[in-house]
């Protein structure tokens, strides 16, 4: 039987079993804005992605893992009037909410008791930037 030698995620092994799917790291852990450059291009070069929604609206809900940018976080949770924990003490995520104000509260209200019954603390909303209108994705097919 033939050895087959791994070093860090990749195992060649595995090589058949994915489409449109590419990664690149800095295998140390340096943060660096090439690597998201990288990401981008990767993103921008595969024709064929998984996760293709063929929605020319709204895209296909390609996007890139990234580290948490802790001081930029730290500054925008300072503006909204809540302090952060140190670097990876706390985690960040990305909801979606419906646009009608009763139906978003509701929504919010859910997924701040779906934390604290995490034995969590919640920490607080930010609502990020937006682009929608004529926003069309960019595809390759």
């Amino acid at each position: 039987m033939r050895s087959i030698s791994t070093k860090g995620c990749y195992d060649p092994r595995y090589e058949h079993d994915n489409c449109g799917v590419g990664f690149v790291v800095n295998i140390d852990g340096t943060r660096s804005h090439t690597i998201i450059c990288q990401g981008i291009q990767i993103l921008e070069n595969l024709v064929h992605r998984g996760a293709a929604g063929c929605d020319p609206d709204t895209g296909d809900g390609a996007g890139m893992l990234v580290q948490i940018p802790h001081q930029f976080f730290a500054r925008e949770a300072g503006a909204l009037g809540f302090d952060l924990p140190e670097p990876g003490a706390y985690a960040a995520g990305m909801v979606f909410l419906p646009q009608d104000a009763e139906d978003r509260a509701a929504c919010m209200a859910v997924f701040e008791k779906t934390v604290e019954d995490q034995e969590q603390t919640f920490l607080g909303w930010r609502a990020g930037p937006r682009l929608s209108a004529g926003l069309r994705a960019k595809t390759n097919r």
